[in-house]
C-alpha cells in the first residue's frame, strides 16, 4: 500500500490544515526582523511582510496557507533543478570535474576558496560559482536553447506550461551583477568554463528569473519526494540516482551557510532563494513550497524558516 493510502497520513493533512493558519500568522510576526533583498534592485519591490505556504501530497491533496498566490522569482532554488538537468544531459563524472561535492562555509556568492582552495573549482553547485559552471554544462547550441530546454525541464517538473521569465528581474540581475561575472571569468581563466562568459551568464540569470508560485515549487518538489517520477501523471522524469544527489546537496548546502543548522531544527532537504521561496519535502509524502521576501542574514527566508521550524516539530517531519 502506497504512502498516500496510509490512513494516518490523510489524518495529518487534516490537522495540518486545521492549524496552519495560526502557524504562518505567528510565523509572520517575524517578517519584521528581516529585509528584503535589494542587491539586485528589482527583488526589493517584493512585499516584506507576505508569507506563504502550499504543500501537497502523493494524490493530489494540498493545504495552503497565508499569500501563497504571490509570484516570486526562484533565483537560487533553480540551481536544484539545473544540476539535474545537467546530470542528464552530461553524466556525473563530467558533472562533478567541474563542480565539488563539499560545503563551503562561506557566502552563497563568495570568491574565497576558488582562490585559495586547489583544484579552482567550486565546491558545491548550489553555489553561484557552481550553478554558474553548471549553467555551462546544460545542453543546446547557444544561450537561446540552453534556456528553452530548462524553462521546458521546469515546466514538466511544475505541471505548470505557463511558467515563464520575469524579465524585470531578468534584466536586473543581468546590470547588478559585476560579482557574478568576475566568478565567470576566474573560472574560464582556470578552464572551468568553455565558451562565452556572457553566454554562460545569460543562461544563469534566466533561470534564476524563472517566475513561480507556492504551487508551482510544491509540485516540483513532490517529484523530488517520489525519487524523480511525478506521482501526479506517473512519467519518470529524473533518474533516481540523481534526485539522491541533489537531495544530499540541499541538505549540506540548500539553506546556504545555515544548513546544519537548518537540519537540525527543521532536518528536511531544503532550497532557498534570495526572493524569499523555500522548496522542501518530506520524502515520500509531501512537496512544500513556500514565499517569504523578508530575509534573515543567512539569505533565507526569515518567516519561511520559523514557519518549517514549526511545522516540522510539531508533527516530527525531521528525517534524523
Amino acid at each position: 500500500m502506497s504512502s498516500t493510502n496510509l490512513p494516518h497520513q490523510s489524518e495529518e493533512l487534516e490537522r495540518l490544515r486545521a492549524l496552519l493558519p495560526g502557524w504562518v500568522k505567528t510565523s509572520k510576526t517575524m517578517c519584521q526582523a528581516g529585509k528584503v533583498a535589494s542587491y539586485i534592485p528589482e527583488l526589493s519591490k517584493a512585499p516584506a511582510d507576505a508569507l506563504g505556504i502550499h504543500v501537497i501530497d502523493f494524490s493530489g491533496n494540498s493545504v495552503t496557507a497565508g499569500d501563497c498566490g504571490l509570484s516570486f522569482t526562484m533565483q537560487s532554488i533553480s540551481k536544484v533543478f539545473t544540476l539535474l538537468l545537467a546530470l542528464i544531459d552530461r553524466g556525473p563524472e563530467i558533472v562533478f570535474d567541474k563542480v565539488g561535492m563539499e560545503p563551503t562555509g562561506d557566502n552563497f556568492n563568495s570568491m574565497l576558496k576558488l582562490e585559495l582552495v586547489q583544484p579552482s573549482i567550486p565546491f558545491n553547485p548550489l553555489i553561484n560559482a557552481g550553478a554558474i559552471a553548471i549553467s555551462s554544462l546544460i545542453g543546446g547550441d547557444g544561450p537561446e536553447e540552453k534556456s528553452e530546454r530548462v524553462l521546458r525541464f521546469f515546466r514538466r517538473l511544475a505541471g505548470n506550461p505557463e511558467l515563464a521569465y520575469d524579465l524585470d528581474v531578468y534584466r536586473s540581475e543581468a546590470l547588478s551583477a559585476d560579482l557574478n561575472r568576475s566568478m565567470a571569468y576566474f573560472l574560464k581563466d582556470k578552464g572551468v568554463l568553455k565558451g562565452k562568459v556572457d553566454d554562460v551568464l545569460d543562461v544563469y540569470f534566466r533561470h534564476c528569473s524563472i517566475a513561480v508560485t507556492c504551487s508551482d515549487l510544491s509540485r516540483m518538489a513532490l517529484v523530488l519526494a517520489n525519487d524523480g517520477t511525478d506521482p501526479l501523471s506517473g512519467e519518470a522524469l529524473i533518474p533516481r540516482r540523481y534526485v539522491q544527489i541533489a537531495k544530499t546537496f540541499m541538505v549540506t548546502c540548500g539553506m546556504y551557510n545555515a544548513s546544519g543548522q537548518f537540519a537540525i531544527e527543521v532536518g528536511l532537504p531544503a532550497k532557498s532563494g534570495v526572493a524569499g521561496g523555500i522548496l522542501t519535502l518530506v520524502p515520500g509524502r509531501y512537496g512544500i513550497g513556500i514565499v517569504g521576501p523578508s530575509l534573515n542574514p543567512k539569505g533565507n527566508s526569515i518567516a519561511g524558516v520559523h514557519l518549517l521550524e514549526t511545522i516540522s516539530q510539531s508533527l516530527d517531519w525531521s528525517l534524523f
